[in-house]
């Protein structure tokens, strides 16, 4: 087979269809996703996956790709809590950080409500 057909990829190239997995995990209110730095200074990110008596699946702790969590961290797309702090490791809850906001203009001085009325109706 020829290595043009089948281009290798780093690791650290994220597909975007990871990222989008991950941000709609975090983004679901009822999964919380916590961030587990160990003295080590290795990172885990991860949630609890409740147990599902229909698909009997579940009751068990769910990985997220480190790479991918780190990536949209460094991209300002979430964000980390406070901090647990434990002797062996240190906890942060993981937020989807919100989008950046427009700026509010806000006049400096206040103009009468005749002035505003000519400034809207131009």
């Amino acid at each position: 087979m020829s290595a043009l057909l089948y281009p290798s990829r780093s690791r650290s190239e994220v597909p975007f269809e990871a990222a989008a997995g991950v941000l709609r995990v975090m983004a679901d209110s009822r999964t919380p996703v916590f961030c587990t730095v160990h003295a080590s200074g290795r990172r885990r990110y991860g949630y609890w996956q409740p147990y599902d008596s229909v698909t009997n699946r579940g009751g068990c702790y769910v990985a997220l790709p480190t790479p991918v969590c780190d990536r949209l961290y460094s991209q300002g797309r979430i964000t980390l809590g406070e901090p647990l702090v434990d002797p062996a490791k240190t906890t942060y809850r993981v937020w989807p950080a919100h989008g950046p906001v427009a700026p509010v203009r806000i006049p400096a001085a206040r103009l009468p409500a005749k002035a505003v009325a000519q400034v809207l109706a131009a």
